[in-house]
């Protein structure tokens, strides 16, 4: 699996018109930050100075946080009128709290949102205006990929496949001078092995590092999308096939539990709740497969779980969830599972939006399915053509079955490859059988089949040379 996607986040928080409750001067307000991130008990972040005499505070002190796209991260502001010396600040004045999600602040189209504040109060009033900025982190990396600060050290090795690379030499440089080398006056290092120069009477160098072209360009991460304006568009597909058993029995896939859930409806939960949160209108197209469906009870392979073709789109993940369950006894289920015509449906999608010159749109498709896939062949084909396009694929397997195919078609071993041979661009499928989060908290299954999405988006705006639709502001 991945390594989490982690970035520094900068929070800045102001407020307007807050209530007055000192008598004879005004508020003294601070802001104390709580978060909830596991479903567990709200905890204390940190807090900001306390601003004198003011209803409109600009708190100079800013929240960092850890952000992790593949949680959702619930933040609670809360803003006190400051009247003692004490910590304890159930003896101070309530001014109001704002609730939010980490996601929501930093898919913003704007970056600074005025959010009204909620008051026990029915005189509460005011606004709390948050600022996010991703936090840049000046590391040295290898120069020959990126370089955020290229002013150390370049340490040069021999290469070898089983990971146990020789040191050849050292020499050290800045971004400048690489810079400055032209093909007519290169930039030349000696490299420098101290051991080797410690042992060796006469030693010189171990070679000469010659740099003829040197070009800074900038690399946007995730969150510079992100906060850029890059919308995720999130499809849902459920798969409807007889092998899920009868809906109204305990034993089928399908059925609904007296507690309202089942594992499809809980995959939905879990991943559109992270999602939602980078989907400006938050409407979700939803669709089945597999399934008869009326008036004719033509097996359909791509049906809208509303049955309106026109608009299949959802009012938010509680407008899937209760299309999922509309349908459900609507239908017959049947088969084959076969995914490549849902899969193609939204490369339809993906391919218009790369027609646009900037990194404005990325499509994710969820698709939860309990069994082998039908049409292997035309899936690999699909796969490999949505390979080029902004797109990625979630697969959720639910039951029992044998999933060794879906794991096919997650290319972490490999890059997969169409019917003819021609090999995916990069790996956009992750897959994970729902059986192994059966007892795991409802937050670990996003984190799991989300891992990958942050890279996945970045790397294919990089690679097509796309820029977020707006600059993102510089931290």
């Amino acid at each position: 699996m991945a390594a989490q996607c982690v970035t520094k986040v900068e929070l800045t928080v102001s407020c307007e018109n807050l209530l007055d409750k000192d008598i004879g001067s005004k508020s003294d307000p601070l802001c104390v930050l709580l978060m909830n991130s596991s479903e567990s008990k709200w905890y204390e972040l940190a807090r900001t100075e306390k601003v004198q005499n003011c209803l409109n505070p600009k708190f100079a002190k800013k929240f960092v946080i850890d952000y992790y796209f593949e949680i959702v991260q619930k933040l609670k502001f809360g803003i006190y009128d400051i009247d003692n010396k004490t910590i304890d600040l159930s003896d101070d004045d309530f001014l109001g709290e704002l609730e939010c999600t980490l996601g929501q602040v930093v898919s913003s189209k704007k970056l600074t949102r005025p959010l009204v504040l909620k008051n026990k109060t029915p005189a509460g009033k005011g606004t709390i205006t948050i600022t996010a900025e991703e936090i840049k982190d000046n590391r040295v990396v290898n120069f020959e990929v990126e370089a955020r600060k290229l002013d150390n050290k370049v340490d040069c090795f021999d290469y070898d496949n089983d990971g146990s690379h020789d040191l050849i030499g050292t020499f050290e440089t800045t971004v400048t001078r690489l810079q400055e080398a032209s093909r007519t006056s290169p930039a030349e290092f000696e490299c420098i092995n101290s051991k080797k120069k410690q042992k060796k009477k006469g030693y010189k160098n171990s070679g000469v590092v010659s740099v003829k072209l040197c070009q800074v360009v900038k690399e946007y991460s995730f969150l510079d999308y992100i906060m850029g304006g890059c919308q995720l568009n999130f499809t849902v597909a459920v798969d409807f096939t007889g092998s899920n058993g009868d809906p109204r029995s305990p034993q089928s896939l399908h059925y609904i539990s007296p507690q309202g859930v089942n594992e499809y409806l809980t995959a939905i939960w879990s991943v559109g709740n992270v999602i939602q949160d980078y989907d400006s209108d938050k409407m979700f197209p939803a669709f089945g497969f597999g399934a008869q469906i009326p008036p004719t009870w033509q097996v359909s392979h791509e049906f809208p779980l509303n049955f309106n073709p026109a608009n299949p789109f959802c009012a938010g993940i509680e407008g899937v969830v209760e299309a999922y369950r509309v349908c459900l006894p609507q239908v017959k289920l049947y088969g084959p599972t076969n995914f490549s015509p849902i899969i193609n449906h939204v490369a339809c999608f993906a391919k218009q939006a790369l027609q646009q010159t900037t990194a404005s749109q990325y499509y994710v498709l969820l698709i939860i399915t309990d069994g082998v896939i039908t049409d292997m062949d035309d899936t690999r084909n699909a796969i490999v053509n949505a390979s080029r396009l902004p797109m990625s694929i979630i697969i959720v397997g639910v039951g029992g079955a044998d999933f060794s195919a879906m794991e096919f078609l997650d290319g972490d071993d490999g890059r997969l490859r169409s019917q003819t041979g021609e090999a995916a661009m990069r790996d956009i499928v992750q897959f994970v059988p729902f059986r192994q989060f059966q007892n795991a908290p409802s937050q670990a299954l996003a984190q799991s089949v989300l891992a990958e999405l942050p890279q996945q988006v970045a790397s294919f705006f990089s690679l097509f040379k796309l820029k977020p639709p707006r600059e993102p502001s510089p931290s």
